[in-house]
């Protein structure tokens, strides 16, 4: 097949100990999914799940041990980070049973939500979409995926992000109002799964504006760092 211009390059993030690249199909993202996260931002109780999106090319990839360059994105003054485990599909389907969720799971990752907190609240006000508060370039920081077999018990696993050698955010993935598991399943009701999908888990409280010059280092107990500076 040919095409009127070149088709663009498959968005790919690297695999803990592989040359191999996992391919990126959607990503997907949980609204409020830490108790102390619902409740900085006006809300609380065990809500029902809900989900918004990014483009598969909102990732920004990391490599291991490096630190990345993150763009501040025009037309903000609210430049926010939401620290996420990242979960990653191998096998699609849909009406995922809860029981059988974590057979879909390819592996984890460490990921930010960057979000225009500004962009999204006026967004809300006016019952509008978040895209431009939520699904820009490069708002979707990755590190690369570790296969769920060398991740360890990621459900217990801790989840911090320091500013500036400063903690902003840190809780434990088991602090998650839906889990893992839980999540898929629903997902699943609406989506049909893919493998390739990625699922931003949700974020604990803590989350705050970023400046230029900014550095993040985020990290989940056995998936190591991600690093970044705002530029």
């Amino acid at each position: 097949m040919s095409y009127v211009f070149a088709a663009p390059a498959q968005p790919a993030v690297a695999v803990v100990g592989s040359d191999a690249a996992f391919p990126v199909h959607r990503i997907y993202c949980v609204g409020r999914n830490y108790v102390d996260h619902a409740k900085e931002m006006g809300h609380t109780g065990r809500e029902a799940p809900f989900f918004f999106m990014k483009p598969a090319d909102a990732i920004l990839p990391v490599a291991a041990g490096a630190t990345c360059e993150l763009p501040y994105p025009e037309h903000t003054q609210d430049y926010q980070h939401e620290m996420e485990l990242v979960v990653a599909i191998g096998k699609g389907g849909s009406h995922i049973s809860v029981d059988s969720a974590m057979d879909h799971v390819w592996g984890y990752a460490l990921g930010l939500d960057m979000t225009r907190r500004d962009l999204q609240g006026e967004a809300k006000k006016l019952g509008r979409p978040w895209d431009t508060g939520k699904a820009f370039e490069h708002s979707a920081p990755i590190g690369p995926i570790t296969p769920a077999a060398q991740a360890g018990d990621i459900g217990k696993a801790a989840i911090s992000l320091q500013v500036n050698g400063q903690v902003r955010q840190h809780s434990t993935i088991d602090m998650l109002i839906w889990n893992v598991a839980e999540t898929i399943a629903d997902l699943s009701k609406y989506f049909t799964l893919q493998p390739g999908d990625l699922i931003y888990s949700g974020t604990p409280a803590g989350v705050a504006a970023v400046q230029r010059g900014d550095a993040l280092v985020g990290s989940i107990t056995g998936l190591g760092e991600l690093r970044l500076k705002v530029v």
